[in-house]
């Protein structure tokens, strides 16, 4: 999360190099965790701001994470949506390298289900709590820069969330710019080290996104089983995708079904109006007498003769497969 006032969108060609390494660490994973690319994408086109979009969404002006703007006028738009927006494109490439990174393992690990269900109670906590923190150092210390004059976007507030549910159980160490230190604690050696080098982001954003990480580990271990959130997701993504799934089997059916000239393999049982050749498995029309692929003629009574005219049982295997692909080609 990074503070400051808005100063435009400079490309510095960073985002090429984004698609390459998210499309290829796409490639060589065998489940392409669907949330994560959800989120890199919709990041990745509020920054873009392509003019389809240009109509709906807010000027980042807008959606400045302020505390004392949120609460005075109620405005939950800069709650929710800051966190999808970034200053320039290094910060932008740098959040989703990060995110890229955090949320496979994270959705891999825990499916999609929880990882959106964690996702949205993260945001939710971490902006809280940075809220909660502005208003204490206002009211307990007098300091009110945090809670007037500071105005911040990013995601990283959630990346540090993340950091620490992913290193909660790790037992191994961690390199943080140069410095080793247990998984555990990687997120506090970070938020020290990131406020040292550059000043300007913003400190309470990702304590609070730290601090949001270890409640939701709290919270989490309150339950022996999947979080009600979670299980209103799964809910809704099994109503959805039963429709998605009786339009599939409808495509699946159509392509099944045989036109004249039948279709190579599939069931052992023949489909309607269909006769599968014992010889090559082809599956033939009922009008039909004799096999298309390799010739051997069936009885009038439905059963299959083996005809020897044209050789059927002396034909190669190779020579069937060609037989096939000219058919098909």
């Amino acid at each position: 999360m990074e503070s400051g006032r808005w100063r435009g969108a400079v490309s510095r060609g960073m985002l090429p190099l984004l698609a390459l390494h998210a499309v290829n660490e796409y490639y060589r994973l065998p489940w392409k965790p669907p949330v994560t690319a959800g989120l890199l994408a919709a990041n990745t086109l509020i920054y873009l701001r392509p003019s389809f979009l240009d109509s709906l969404l807010p000027f980042v002006d807008e959606v400045w994470f302020n505390p004392h703007l949120i609460l005075k006028n109620k405005d939950m738009k800069r709650f929710f949506l800051s966190v999808f927006y970034h200053v320039d494109e290094s910060h932008l490439v740098y959040n989703m390298m990060s995110l890229l990174w955090k949320g496979v393992q994270l959705e891999t690990s825990m499916g999609s289900s929880e990882f959106v269900s964690m996702v949205v109670l993260l945001l939710g906590l971490s902006q809280g709590i940075s809220m909660l923190l502005a208003k204490a150092l206002l009211v307990f210390f007098d300091y009110g820069r945090p809670y007037y004059s500071e105005y911040a976007v990013g995601f990283s507030g959630l990346l540090f969330a993340m950091k620490v549910v992913l290193n909660s159980r790790s037992d191994n160490f961690t390199n943080v710019n140069g410095l080793i230190v247990p998984a555990r604690y990687a997120a506090w050696a970070e938020l020290i080290l990131i406020q040292m080098f550059v000043p300007r982001v913003s400190f309470l954003g990702h304590l609070g996104g730290i601090l949001a990480g270890i409640l939701y580990l709290k919270l989490k271990g309150l339950y022996s089983g999947p979080d009600p959130l979670t299980r209103i997701i799964r809910e809704l993504t099994g109503l959805l995708r039963w429709p998605l799934r009786f339009i599939g089997n409808m495509f699946r059916l159509r392509r099944r079904r045989i036109s004249g000239r039948g279709t190579v393999g599939g069931e052992r049982r023949s489909l309607s109006g269909t006769w599968r050749c014992p010889a090559c498995t082809y599956d033939n029309s009922d009008w039909l007498r004799n096999c298309e692929m390799c010739g051997t003629s069936r009885s009038n009574n439905g059963e299959v003769l083996r005809q020897t005219s044209r050789h059927s049982h002396d034909l190669p295997l190779e020579e069937l497969r060609r037989r096939r692909v000219e058919r098909f080609g």
